[in-house]
Order: C-alpha cells, then structure tokens, then sequence
C-alpha cells in the first residue's frame, strides 16, 4: 500500500512526511480494512489571520476495493490536524469493519429467535398479516356525514346544513343578537364569501372573512383558531 503526501498551495516539509508514515500505521489499517489500495494525504494552509486555529487542514483519502473512505480535520499546526484526521479514519475504518463483520453472519438471529429475542417485533398470521393489521381490520368501520369513523367513538359527529340568503354586517349582528348566539355564521352580500361575526369583550364584535384561495390548499392554520383574539 502507497502514501501519497502532497500540498495543496503550501510545501511540506520531508520531516512532516516521515511523521505520516510512522502515524498512520499500515498493519492497524490493513487489519481493519485487508483491501486497501493507497492513501492520499493532502495538506493545506489557510493564510487567513482570523482562521489562525484552523489554518492547517489534513483530508486522508482511502482507496480500496470498496467504498472511497475520507477524513479531514483543522488545528492550528499540520501535526495536531494530522492527529484528529487520523482519528475520524480509524472511526470510520472501525465502523465498516463492524458492518462487514456483521453482515457475515456472526450473532446473526433466526427468524423462529426473532419473536423470541427482539421485543416487540412483528408476528405474522397464516395471511401474511401483522397482529396490528389484524387487528385493524377486526375493527368496524362507521361513516357519520363526511367522516369515517373506527370502532364505537368516542367521536360524535353533528352535522348541519343550512340555505342562507346574502346579508350585510349590520344584518348578520341582528340575527346573532337575536338568536343569543356568540357568533354567527352568514354569506357576505357584498363579497358573496362566507364570513363569521363574534361576540368580544362586553359590546365589542369581530369579524372574520374567508376568502377562496386555491394555492392555499397546502398550508396550515387557517380559521380554525379562537375567535375570542
């Protein structure tokens, strides 16, 4: 396996060479990863004064027959930046290493141990269906108006329609008054939308006007909220 040491924008000095190769030992490497092919190690400096605790940078690149491994890291000399960048690629390596030696087979369950071992895993009956989907469908299923509700509720569901002729503000306040109601639900004469006065504080009323919008189809909110504000 080859280490390529290069600098981008900057030299590097042979001593700083020789610590990369006693640094990043081949043997671990290879133990951990048995088909690598070659590391990179670019080295940067950023001649930023206000980045001084970030101005050398080290990215390791591992070639192998697998996936492309990468790690980088910045300090404020290239050592200690070569230090933590060798640290994340001895992370990662671990890490793969794990997800191969797993995917091998070893302290792998079988399907009978699965339901035995793992809590609350999935059971399938004789139609190839979940317990909870079992379930689901054993559960009645009732339509009250619009709606589509599971089981006995404890949904209650009212619904009413009503054929109301277009008034004006001053109107919709007098039948609400009328009615002892603390809002009223009427169809504007002026901009033919529905709209809903309220009741406030002692003699103040709101009002409040819903107008059509077809791109407001996905937001959410609306006049859903308390007409006490």
């Amino acid at each position: 396996m080859d280490i390529v040491v290069k600098g981008r924008k900057t030299e590097v000095p042979e001593r700083f060479r020789k610590h990369v190769a006693e640094k990043l030992k081949l043997e671990k490497i290879q133990k951990l990863d048995g088909k690598v092919i070659s590391l990179d190690v670019e080295v940067s400096k950023e001649h930023n004064p206000r980045q001084a605790d970030r101005c050398d940078r080290v990215e390791i690149t591992l070639h192998s027959r697998g996936p492309v491994i990468r790690a980088e890291a910045a300090a404020s000399d290239p050592y200690a930046a070569l230090d933590l960048a060798t640290g994340k690629l001895e992370a990662r390596l671990r890490k793969q290493h794990e997800k191969r030696h797993n995917r091998r087979g070893n302290g792998r369950l079988s399907a009978a141990e699965v339901v035995e071992v793992v809590p609350d895993a999935a059971q399938l009956n004789a139609n190839g269906q979940t317990a909870r989907e079992e379930a689901a469908q054993a559960v009645p299923t009732t339509r009250i108006g619009t709606l589509e509700v599971q089981g006995d509720g404890p949904l209650v569901v009212r619904e009413k329609n009503h054929v109301a002729a277009p008034m004006t503000l001053d109107q919709a306040l007098y039948e609400m008054e009328l009615v002892g109601h603390d809002f009223y639900l009427f169809v504007d004469s002026d901009t033919k939308e529905p709209s809903v006065v309220y009741r406030r504080h002692a003699y103040d009323y709101g009002v409040i006007h819903l107008r059509s919008d077809p791109f407001a189809g996905s937001e959410t909110g609306g006049a859903g909220g308390a007409l006490g504000g």
